[in-house]
């Protein structure tokens, strides 16, 4: 499973999955590029925390929505490491707020698209052409993508689930090129998201309701990733692995 000496860019990796990915990578000898957008404690704290065990890494201000924050990424990430890209992992996302469709807007739709979507769209288009075969490719989606979300995850769910049919296809018209795209897709975890959007007696309820009976942990699916972003892997590619304890099967 080495992946020692690659290259890897990390979107929304300061804090949570995203942080637990970076340093997980990192912990393996990658250098690794995460961005952070709102908290710059976060990033501070991450890089610390990589550069505390003996990893390599640089933290990058950038919002994924944006081309030329996503271009900037990858110019400071050659900058920094030289080589080519050896692993993506498109973090970057998010709920925004729960909204049913009569209180949805149109611009309130686009921009959760944007935030899913759109974002692992224009990060592959900047990342691909300096990446060399044996790479790799890691998008994140959720179970909502599986089965369309809770209450007022209608947009969510949707962008989830059309990240994976962006994966399989960029899978088929990169295969030939030898890199790799995968998919997680990530149940009940015990992150700030889940602080942020869900009652703790859902969450006690979903906890109740898996086989496992617990939530995950963000640590488990860094584990994931970094199976996927390695040589462990390299029959893989156009698959959405979930990671829910149990609780959904696809």
């Amino acid at each position: 499973m080495s992946i020692e000496n690659k290259v890897a860019i990390v979107t929304g990796g300061s804090r949570d999955i995203g942080r637990a990915v970076a340093e997980k990578l990192a912990a393996g000898g990658a250098k690794v590029a995460f961005t952070w957008l709102n908290s710059a404690s976060d990033g501070e704290a991450t890089l610390a925390a990589i550069e505390g065990a003996g990893g390599t890494a640089i933290s990058v201000r950038g919002d994924m929505t944006r081309r030329g924050d996503v271009e900037n990424l990858v110019d400071r990430t050659r900058e920094a490491f030289g080589g080519a890209i050896g692993i993506l992992v498109n973090v970057a996302g998010g709920l925004v707020a729960r909204k049913p469709l009569a209180d949805m807007t149109e611009q309130f739709f686009e921009g959760v698209m944007k935030l899913n979507l759109t974002s692992a769209f224009l990060t592959a288009k900047a990342a691909v052409p300096h990446m060399a075969p044996g790479g790799a490719i890691i998008n994140f989606s959720s179970q909502a993508g599986r089965d369309g979300g809770g209450p007022g995850a209608l947009a969510y769910g949707t962008s989830k689930g059309a990240l994976m049919t962006f994966t399989r296809g960029l899978a088929k018209e990169l295969g030939p090129a030898g890199i790799r795209v995968n998919c997680v897709c990530p149940g009940m975890i015990d992150t700030t998201f889940h602080d942020t959007f869900t009652k703790d007696k859902v969450r006690a309820n979903v906890a109740a309701a898996t086989p496992l009976r617990r939530e995950g942990e963000a640590r488990e699916v860094a584990d994931l990733v970094a199976y996927l972003a390695s040589p462990a892997s390299s029959f893989i590619t156009g698959a959405s692995l979930d990671i829910n304890g149990g609780l959904y099967f696809s």
